[in-house]
Formats: C-alpha cells, structure tokens, sequence
C-alpha cells in the first residue's frame, strides 16, 4: 500500500506541478512538501483536507484506504438535468452481476463509438 506522501507526489506529477508550487499553493515551506513524500512526516488532518481539495480527491484515498478519487462535490454534480453522479452510482449497485458487466460492456461499447466518430 502506497503511503500518502507517494499518493501526493503521483498527483503533483500528474498535474505536472513542482513541489516548490505546491508549497505555495499549500503555504507550507518546500521541506515541508519534500518530508510528507519521503515519508519523513504526515500531513495533519487540515492539510490533507486541503490537498484533497486542490487535487479534488478525498481524504480517504491520499491515505490509501480507497483506489476511488472521486470527491463528495464531484458525486453532487449533475451528468443530466435530473440525475448525479451519485445516481448512476447507486443505479449501478443495485443491478446484479450479470447486469453491471453487460452495463460495462456497453458503456465500453458507446465509448469506442463516441472516439470513432470524432
């Protein structure tokens, strides 16, 4: 399991952002970056709230207890006018087995539809 200073670095490196930046952004000093990734030190309870923010990922999967990234904000918002994300999710979960790897199967298939015809 990864430690959250790895977990910080990953995304920092996905946004393609220094660790003096996120510093700033953090108003933490450049060690202070430099010793949560190592490991050296964690980050208090404030602090991975507001990574978790600026990265729009939760608590709970920069300390590694969930592969999801998803945000509680990011559940509230709306892929139609009249459903959430949080309403695909729990359409989803409450379909059996069967039904979820079909529903897979053509969201994969709507996708690859979507990409060829642009």
């Amino acid at each position: 399991m990864k430690h959250v200073g790895k977990i910080i670095s990953d995304l920092r490196a996905e946004k393609e952002m220094g660790q003096k930046e996120l510093a700033a952004l953090l108003n933490l000093s450049l060690s202070t970056i430099s010793n949560y990734e190592t490991g050296v030190h964690s980050p208090d309870f404030d602090t991975l709230r507001k990574v978790a923010d600026l990265f729009h990922v939760t608590v709970d999967y920069l300390l590694g207890r969930t592969g999801f990234r998803c945000s509680l904000e990011d559940l509230k918002e709306n892929v139609t006018p009249d459903h959430t994300i949080s309403n695909f999710i729990d359409a989803i979960l409450a379909l059996d087995a069967d039904s979820r790897t079909f529903l897979l199967d053509f969201a994969l298939y709507l996708q690859k539809c979507q990409s060829e015809s642009q």
